[in-house]
């Protein structure tokens, strides 16, 4: 199977989850949940859920339990970038091709959205009767919580404003995408191993080492596409990260030198992955595809 059609039946797998989950009568408010599942179903690639996917399935992971997961971080995914959009941080009107959320309905529903989904990604985990021992599925809390909150992505989120029109450092700058972006994607992949079967504490160390190359390896993309990109490919306004005077990598290393730190970044990550005990080949041709997407 080619690594598009492993990402393709992640795709598949978590959108079919999502849908049947909305499909249910859900006693709220209306407006809410179908500002939840609008964006939701805003589309994407769905990295996240394929790395909990390619990770669990390398360990004989239960499908269904990599569904739940899958759904939980993509909710968690996507509250980020409800709230990422809104007047108050980014304010942007268009992502991947569409009007945001607070464009296509309004502020406070955009708010409520992406309070809901951040809740619901742990209730989904907290009401399925997962395939693995009780501290795994405590250990999934814990990798969740760290990866969302002032530890992960908020933290990361918070330090990224404080940084906009003030000079950073680009160790500043690397703090900031691997706790922004970095910290879901290895949490991802740390979630899929915590569904598998006899995953030895040493494979555990090399995907959290592979997690936290390939985080960095995304964002430093991010910023070299927000330049060279164009709005109709990336989905979202070109030139962003500029107009709002963010650091950014090719800020401080130029064009080039930031596309030479991502392949670093990316054969760095393949390293992570030679001593691992089972085949990770998915994984290394995802690692590849990262420096090599157009959005």
């Amino acid at each position: 199977m080619t690594l598009e059609q492993h990402i393709t039946s992640a795709r598949d797998r978590v959108e079919e989850f999502i849908a049947h989950y909305f499909s249910q009568s859900l006693a709220t408010d209306k407006r809410l949940s179908d500002a939840m599942h609008y964006s939701l179903t805003i589309g994407g690639k769905r990295l996240r859920p394929f790395l909990v996917y390619t990770t669990g399935e390398m360990y004989n992971a239960n499908l269904n339990d990599l569904d739940v997961l899958a759904a939980a971080i993509e909710c968690i995914h996507t509250y980020s970038l409800i709230h990422d959009d809104l007047p108050a941080m980014d304010d942007d009107a268009l992502r991947r091709g569409r009007p945001t959320c607070h464009i296509a309905f309004d502020e406070a529903t955009a708010i409520l959205a992406g309070d809901a989904l951040q809740t619901l990604a742990f209730e989904l985990i907290s009401n399925h009767p997962f395939d693995v021992p009780a501290e795994n599925v405590l250990a999934m809390f814990k990798v969740l919580t760290k990866a969302t909150g002032m530890l992960g992505m908020a933290g990361g989120q918070a330090m990224d404003i404080a940084a906009t029109n003030t000079p950073i450092s680009l160790a500043q700058l690397e703090s900031i995408h691997t706790l922004k972006t970095g910290a879901l994607l290895q949490a991802s992949i740390e979630l899929g191993a915590l569904c598998g079967r006899d995953v030895p504490e040493q494979d555990l160390k090399h995907l959290r080492d592979f997690g936290q190359k390939i985080g960095l390896a995304f964002q430093v993309q991010d910023d070299i596409l927000d330049i060279i990109g164009d709005t109709f490919t990336l989905g979202k306004p070109q030139g962003s990260d500029q107009e709002l005077n963010k650091s950014t990598y090719p800020a401080h290393l130029g064009l080039d030198g930031a596309k030479q730190f991502a392949n670093q970044l990316v054969n760095e990550s393949l390293y992570a992955l030679d001593e691992m005990s089972r085949n990770s080949e998915t994984l290394k041709q995802l690692a590849r595809f990262i420096i090599e997407r157009d959005h």
